[in-house]
């Protein structure tokens, strides 16, 4: 008998979703970085177990948008909320709650969706702290359960699919097993060279990047792809290249040899820079650049 469950993975930004999805699925499948606002997408996470389909769903942090990207981002967070059949609030244990897990806790009693508290990061906390914690979150709702992790080590990750198990329903898989996410390989390469670049750079200059890939071809033993990089100032795309143009070899370097052992070919990658200044701002560009408003209507879980 097939059984499947619907998973949205919630939470403010940088308490480690997409580490914890990577983790739970044995594959990396969402990028990661220690900025801010790395996931701006909803990205489905695919883990099959005998008879048994997670699917995943990996959406932004929950933050106060303050663009036209932000603004996608935080309807995609929504969307990404309503697919679940149990919602799983990733948390910080070493902070109390915001209005941003109060928000998700009293759509999950509007709605009756069941919810599963995650506290991460139980490395840099101590018992006290994480029962300090735990009873501030019991106090907002009933969760299903309460799984203390961390994320980065995989300590208690396997207890979390249990407590998800509960959720499983009677139902034929909306993946094949042998599937691990929803991206095609343009999305993935996308994003692959966003993250090489989020870890190459400071300050403000990673949140106004996109990544647009403009050919993806694929010959025997070869994989060629043409990706132009998007930026909102000159001066930005000087950071970018960096000098002697090493801040791009490097990130091209780098994403190069991430993507050859996913793609199991030589990979050439052709990295182009350029400006539109304050992009972020505009939703038609936001939408060309692949954060479209209208993908995110209807919510359906297939």
């Amino acid at each position: 008998m097939k059984k499947t469950v619907f998973v949205s993975i919630v939470g403010r930004p940088n308490t480690g979703k997409s580490t914890l999805m990577n983790r739970i699925l044995g594959e990396k499948v969402a990028i990661v970085s220690n900025k801010p606002q790395t996931t701006r997408n909803c990205i489905r996470g695919i883990l099959t177990r005998g008879d048994d389909q997670y699917v995943f769903i990996d959406s932004p942090g929950i933050h106060r948008a303050r663009n036209s990207l932000g603004d996608y981002m935080m309807r995609a967070a929504g969307a990404g909320m309503r697919q679940g059949d149990v919602v799983m609030l990733v948390a910080d244990v070493t902070r109390a709650p915001s209005d941003a897990e109060k928000e998700v806790t009293e759509y999950l009693r509007k709605s009756g969706t069941p919810g599963v508290l995650v506290l991460n990061k139980i490395d840099t906390a101590d018992r006290e702290i994480i029962a300090r914690t735990i009873a501030s979150y019991a106090a907002l709702f009933d969760w299903a359960a309460v799984v203390p992790v961390c994320a980065k080590s995989g300590k208690n990750v396997g207890e979390v699919t249990d407590e998800l198990s509960a959720f499983l329903r009677e139902s034929e898989w909306f993946y094949p097993d042998d599937s691990a996410t929803d991206q095609t390989m343009r999305q993935y390469a996308s994003e692959i060279i966003r993250e090489k670049l989020l870890r190459a750079l400071d300050k403000e200059v990673p949140h106004g990047i996109a990544v647009v890939i403009e050919e993806y071809r694929e010959e025997e033993g070869l994989t060629s792809i043409r990706a132009e990089i998007f930026c909102e100032r000159a001066s930005h795309k000087r950071i970018i290249v960096g000098k002697n143009g090493e801040i791009l070899k490097k990130t091209g370097t780098y994403a190069r040899e991430e993507l050859e052992k996913v793609t199991g070919t030589r990979v050439y990658l052709d990295l182009w820079v350029k400006v539109k200044e304050n992009w972020r701002e505009s939703a038609g560009m936001v939408a060309n650049f692949g954060y479209d408003r209208r993908d995110l209507d209807g919510g359906e879980k297939n």
